[in-house]
């Protein structure tokens, strides 16, 4: 389609000004720069969208390990206690209904594992496969040596947020209702944000407290 032709009483004026300079050709060496530039800048959005995504919720996925669940020094399943021999929570989790601090209730001394493992997985007689085996011998020799088991922190919490299951437990609250079906878990896992946003709507939802101090010291 051609360009609408000038009205004739601006011809004269028209006529004294410079000819347009021709367009250049476009130069397509250019081009792998720029697709180069393009791929570049969709990565970054990309890596600043995930970083984004990771602070205001948790992970979408894991990248390089970090959104993975951490490696423990024991191949510790819940699959196997709380899922196919129905171990329940408070029988390793004692302190859970009245213990005064998150660490206090989460993890079972090596004396507690022993009291079971003594027998079972160690005996002659065990059917336990080798490597659940290897892995109880790791148990008892912490027990015989007098020594910790070393086991990496899954949930986390800030340090300015208070936090007692006491009263959780004694509300009714199934544990899934924060850590998920723990008794499908090979390895243990963060399924919720347990940020504030997530905190406070299940505090609404179930009619508890929203005040600041609440959780906060």
């Amino acid at each position: 389609m051609k360009p609408p032709k000038p009205p004739k009483q601006l011809e004269p004026l028209l006529s004294l000004l410079p000819p347009l300079p021709a367009m250049p050709k476009p130069s397509l060496k250019f081009l792998p720069l720029l697709a180069i530039g393009g791929i570049v800048s969709v990565f970054l959005l990309l890596v600043v969208i995930y970083l984004v995504w990771s602070w205001w919720s948790r992970p979408p996925f894991a990248v390089f390990g970090y959104g993975a669940p951490p490696d423990q020094p024991i191949a510790f399943t819940h699959k196997t206690h709380a899922g196919a021999l129905g171990i329940d929570c408070q029988f390793c989790h004692r302190n859970v209904t009245d213990s005064k601090s998150v660490g206090e209730a989460m993890i079972p001394s090596v004396e507690q594992c022993t009291f079971c493992h003594k027998i079972v997985g160690t005996s002659a007689t065990s059917q336990a496969d080798p490597e659940k085996k290897a892995e109880i011998a790791k148990v008892m020799a912490a027990f015989n040596n007098n020594e910790p088991i070393n086991w990496n922190r899954v949930h986390r919490l800030p340090d300015h947020v208070q936090f007692f299951h006491q009263p959780h437990i004694q509300a009714g609250l199934p544990c899934s209702t924060c850590h998920g079906d723990v008794a499908s878990m090979t390895t243990m896992r963060q399924v919720r944000t347990l940020k504030m946003r997530d905190c406070v709507d299940c505090h609404r939802n179930n009619g508890a407290p929203t005040d600041c101090v609440t959780c906060h010291y």
